[in-house]
């Protein structure tokens, strides 16, 4: 049964996912929750595996619906051997992407439909959803610019898609943000750093009101 509390981080490239979902980081554990933050596809040597196959720059010829395949299949691993194990100990979760990236990027700029591509990740998640999804808003032309203009880290196949496409993935999410708002809160990116880790950390205080730290420490519930 799940106990902890599930937080995933989205946006488009160079939304500045990482370090938001450091500083949430710092924070839960300030208030003695236990965190694991992971990624995807990714946080298991399995999941990394295909993360490698899906974002090397040499398989640009990968089909939509394989590249759709590989994300739920990296998903259900992930969940299975750090997801819920954790969620099931009592830990807040934080995830930097989950299955609203598919949603954004495969269903809906990829052109294979939100609904199809929900229904291969419904198989592969079951009933997990996160409670609290922060999607950080940002224009392709700003986002991937950082990413050119700070360095440090290699280009991947999707960085190597072109503004059109990068325009569909925010307009994805921006629908995923309108359909869900009990889950999904915008947050305005392209504010300075501090700012945009200033309201993360205000609405995920605000939604862990009705859990409970296992840290005797845990200063929302004394």
């Amino acid at each position: 049964m799940k106990k902890g509390i599930f937080i995933t981080i989205e946006g488009g490239e160079g939304a500045g996912k990482t370090t938001i979902l450091r500083g949430i980081a710092e924070w839960l554990e300030a208030q003695g929750w236990e965190v694991v933050a992971t990624r995807e596809p990714g946080g298991i040597p399995i999941a990394e595996k295909i993360r490698e196959v899906i974002l090397d720059r040499r398989h640009a010829d990968m089909d939509a619906r394989t590249e759709a395949l590989l994300y739920a299949a990296a998903r259900r691993q992930h969940l299975v051997q750090k997801v819920e194990p954790a969620l099931a100990a009592g830990k807040a979760v934080l995830c930097d992407r989950f299955v609203d990236s598919s949603l954004a990027y495969q269903g809906y700029a990829r052109g294979l439909g939100i609904g199809e591509v929900w229904e291969i990740n419904r198989f592969a998640m079951g009933d997990l959803l996160p409670d609290l999804t922060l999607y950080l808003d940002v224009r392709p032309e700003i986002g991937l610019g950082r990413i050119r203009s700070a360095g440090g880290r290699e280009i991947n196949r999707l960085d190597l898609e072109d503004l059109e496409f990068h325009r569909k993935v925010r307009e994805g999410y921006r629908l995923l943000a309108e359909r869900h708002p009990e889950r999904i809160v915008t947050i305005d990116a392209e504010q300075p750093p501090e700012r945009v880790l200033e309201l993360a950390i205000r609405e995920t205080a605000s939604r862990i009101k009705g859990f409970h730290a296992p840290a005797s420490n845990n200063i929302l519930n004394p």
